[in-house]
């Protein structure tokens, strides 16, 4: 199965909600979501104050392409801090975070497999 057919919809239709792991100022809007291959694109916000330290290092199976819409997010492991207007592309297996945004950030994220099931 992929992502879902759609045509242009207002994105505030979409709820936010709590995302996997056990911080609760990060919060998804899922805007496609593929089941099968467990890949999606969302908005993902991080309320003032989220420190993501507990969800620890990040990697992942599947590309990831993030662009910062609002606000900044500290990468606490490289010690720096990314800012709205900035773009990362990650293929499978790279770290990232965790991280901390003491303002808050909004970022919209493209999650996706290019060959099925191999994850590159």
């Amino acid at each position: 199965m992929a992502k879902p057919e759609f045509e242009f919809f207002p994105v505030a239709d979409v709820e936010f909600t709590p995302c996997d792991g056990v911080v609760p100022e990060l919060t998804e809007r899922v805007l496609a979501r593929d089941e099968e291959a467990g890949t999606a694109t969302r908005i993902l916000r991080f309320a003032p104050g989220t420190d993501t330290t507990p969800n620890g290092v990040q990697v992942h199976d599947f590309w990831e392409e993030v662009y910062i819409l609002e606000g900044a997010i500290t990468d606490l492991r490289l010690g720096q801090t990314f800012t709205a207007g900035q773009y990362a592309c990650r293929p499978p297996g790279m770290k990232h975070g965790p991280w901390t945004a003491p303002d808050g950030a909004l970022t919209f994220e493209v999650r996706y497999r290019t060959r099925a099931g191999d994850g590159s």
